[in-house]
């Protein structure tokens, strides 16, 4: 590997995990598949345990591309019957276009961008959502996710994307929509998943799925992953992370059912910052819209501007117990206790195109620093089931949800000039200034040297900010069937947001401090009419609501608490008011071909209409418009028992309406990581029993940077192939070749500096073991 800074100390549990992988799956392979020869009398519920699992979001048939309900009860109605736009990405699609963390899932879904990050999460998820930011707005099994993180995908079952503002399913935020990640848990029955990948770019990953059922109704399950790459296209840059993910159940098959889960990821990579901008001749001020500025590396996108003293660290722990009891047919009781930790520390150069560089063939580099810790305990308690009034049945989930997050944050000290120069070093970077002149803070645009003696030096600044806050919250939810033909689905959620915050210096002093008390109440109503029972059209309607903090400042905050500092420093007055998203949608739902696959179809219109916008020199205010409109198409299933597709559309018309006094040059111009088209297609087929054949083709559109429009990437289509062939029924070959053309493209823009990089072509083969 290109590592060379220092390992985190958990080193020895990481090898640990990737030698239990390497010993079960490869060492014994030959072994294994002797064993199962010999137990093929056995029940078919013990040779395929994965079919027994009870998540109600996976699909019947776990090889399908089709999922019929979302996991969460406060989807109270099948997919077809939900007046919303749900994307449902199942095991198989995971499988099978060789994913490996959220982002590479996401990819398949469109009106789904990422975005880049300058400070807080530069290198973290931070999906935008129909234009709208969601890193705050993912959720595991239903319950908030809160914390900067890349998430891994090694212990989920499948991803539910939830399009439109979605605050009364989750609370807070979720103005576009909201992630939620199913997670892999203990079921009846036993089973054995297993596996090695060996890629390009030194590609090593080791997985290990196993559920043992230990008496008849209870069960445990263990998940494991070691991964290490390199990035194709990019020097440098590596990643390093390793996983456990713990199961126990009991109970099951009774009317009384507990889950114990547990979650623990850690990861040291080498981050990358990206391709530097371009500049006008006359510098940063003289970007227009109809110019813009784009990412160049001069002449080799394999350019990495970072140096050897950059490392990002994560670490995530999540503990859940549940314990769900039948109170009888129709009725079902469900405690969820969660207590989850979430930490990520780096140092980060960037380019940075503030020093005049970048036009005469130099970058500045600029070092980013945090370390964070993200602290969450939810307890949530939900009651749902079906009962009936006046004849009409009604399918019903309400509950109540105490949470509480503290977030912590400091950074480090770096001095990257420890020797005495003139003012200019610090305020350009010229040609003439490259390398030892500028204490190798300034390096070569087309030749830039991750491996310059840089002589600064590295401290500890334990100055920071502490932020809590606690929610509140009640909702209920419920489809009151009409008649065959009418469905009318309604929702609606109170929250009780407090949060508060102080500002330290590096003695622990407090240098200032405030809180905000957020109360809202938001909503959903649709109507269904259904022409057939295959079928549905829909109506709907919902609102959202972001409060001040709500990402505690893990990220870059929309509505931030405390008001914005001006260039002194000085805090500048705010309404403090929750910003607010209604969203109108109609669409269609069908499952064709004797239900095997879901066609959907929907136009939608959103609109935040008290977006926070700064009014004067010393003041914001919760008076600006932003709207996003346009529709959507999706498939997903079986076209014949062989072919299968999960395929989308969308387009999307952004606009920033109203910018407020100081921002009303910007009105009418388009809102940043929003591209107009993106589709993405993944078919596969089943050409004898067994070898399967596949691809996918994935396509954004041009997406700007800032809400300016003056930086920009630009549109690209990205080509992916693969082939599985099964050697025997417990063990199959799986060959993936992601970008397959080499195509270098961009897939996270910031609105300054700098846009992200994706990696070049990456072959990975992956040997899969099954009993």
């Amino acid at each position: 590997m290109a590592r060379q800074h220092a390992q985190l100390p958990v080193s020895s549990p990481r090898l640990l995990a990737s030698a239990i992988g390497v010993a079960i799956t490869a060492g014994s392979a030959g072994q294994m598949v002797f064993a199962a020869e010999k137990t093929d009398s056995k029940a078919s519920g013990n040779a395929i345990a994965l079919d027994a699992t009870a998540i109600t979001g996976e699909a019947q048939d776990s090889t399908s591309y089709q999922v019929e309900k979302a996991s969460s009860p406060k989807y109270t109605a099948p997919l077809v019957d939900t007046p919303r736009s749900v994307t449902v990405i199942p095991q198989q699609v995971l499988k099978d276009t060789g994913a490996l963390n959220m982002q590479d899932a996401l990819r398949t879904v469109p009106g789904i961008t990422f975005g880049a990050g300058e400070g807080g999460n530069p290198q973290g998820d931070r999906p935008f959502i129909r234009g709208f930011d969601a890193q705050g707005d993912t959720y595991l099994d239903g319950v908030r996710d809160t914390g900067s993180q890349s998430r891994e995908i090694f212990a989920v079952e499948n991803i539910e994307v939830s399009k439109g503002p979605n605050s009364a399913i989750g609370g807070r935020g979720a103005a576009g929509g909201s992630i939620n990640l199913v997670s892999k848990k203990a079921h009846l029955g036993n089973s054995f998943d297993g596996g090695f990948t060996y890629g390009s770019d030194q590609t090593q990953r080791y997985t290990l799925d196993g559920n043992y059922q230990f008496s008849d109704s209870a069960a445990g399950r263990l998940n494991l992953m070691s991964h290490e790459s390199n990035v194709a296209g990019r020097d440098k840059v590596d990643y390093d992370r390793w996983g456990i993910a713990p199961s126990l159940a009991f109970g099951l098959g009774t009317d009384t059912r507990v889950n114990l889960d547990y979650y623990h990821l850690e990861s040291n990579d080498t981050p990358d910052s990206g391709i530097p901008y371009t500049i006008p001749t006359g510098g940063s001020a003289a970007r227009t819209k109809s110019n813009p500025d784009k990412p160049y590396a001069g002449g080799d996108h394999d350019n990495f501007y970072g140096l050897e003293r950059d490392f990002r660290k994560g670490r995530t722990d999540t503990a859940t117990f549940a314990i769900e009891h039948d109170l009888n047919d129709a009725l079902t009781l469900k405690n969820t206790l969660r207590h989850g930790t979430s930490m990520q520390d780096y140092i980060l150069t960037q380019p940075d195109d503030s020093k005049g560089n970048v036009n005469n063939g130099s970058v500045w580099r600029r070092a980013n620093t945090r370390v964070s810790n993200t602290e969450t305990t939810t307890n949530q308690t939900d009651l749902f089931g079906t009962f009936y009034v006046a004849g009409f049945k009604n399918s019903f989930s309400t509950g109540v949800e105490y949470t509480r997050e503290q977030s912590e944050k400091s950074s480090y000290n770096v001095n990257t000039d420890t020797t005495p120069r003139t003012s200019a070093v610090t305020t350009n970077c010229n040609p003439g200034l490259i390398g030892a002149a500028s204490g190798y803070n300034c390096t070569s645009l087309s030749n830039p040297n991750p491996n310059d003696p840089w002589n600064g030096a590295i401290s500890r600044n334990y100055a920071g900010t502490d932020t809590q806050a606690d929610t509140y919250a009640l909702y209920v939810f419920d489809t009151l069937e009409l008649s065959e033909q009418w469905l009318v689905n309604m929702g609606l959620r109170y929250d009780h947001f407090d949060t508060d915050y102080k500002t330290y210096n590096a003695a622990g002093t407090t240098t200032s401090k405030g809180d905000d008390t957020s109360e809202f109440v938001t909503g959903q109503f649709g109507v269904v009419y259904k022409p057939a029972e295959n079928g549905s059209i829909y109506a709907s309607y919902a609102t959202s609501a972001t409060p001040p903090g709500n990402t505690l400042g893990e990220g870059q905050e929309s509505n931030p608490l405390g008001g914005t500092p001006d260039r002194s420093g000085n805090l500048l007055s705010s309404d403090m008011e929750p910003e607010t998203t209604k969203n109108y949608e109609i669409g269609t739902k069908w499952d064709l071909l004797n239900d095997r696959l879901s066609l959907t179809a929907d136009i939608f219109r959103t609109e935040k209409e008290n977006a926070r916008v700064q009014v004067d020199t010393s003041s914001y205010e919760n008076a600006g418009k932003t709207r996003v409109q346009g529709f959507e198409l999706s498939a997903s299933g079986k076209i014949t028992d062989k072919w299968q597709v999960f395929a989308g559309y969308a387009f999307m018309d952004s606009e920033q309406v109203d910018g407020g006094p100081l921002g009303r040059a910007n009105d009418g111009n388009d809102l940043p990581n929003t591209p107009k088209n993106s589709a993405s297609l993944w078919t596969t087929y089943q050409v004898t029993p067994k070898l399967t054949i596949g691809g996918g083709a994935f396509y954004v559109d041009d997406v700007y940077g800032s809400v300016a429009n003056t930086t920009m990437v630009d549109s690209y289509v990205r080509y992916d192939a693969m082939a599985a062939y099964k050697l025997t029924k417990n063990v199959d070959l799986q060959l993936n070749v992601q970008n397959l053309t080499d195509e270098t493209y961009y897939d996270k823009a910031f609105s300054t500096h700098f846009a992200n990089q994706a990696a070049g072509r990456t072959a990975l083969l992956s040997t899969n073991f099954h009993f």
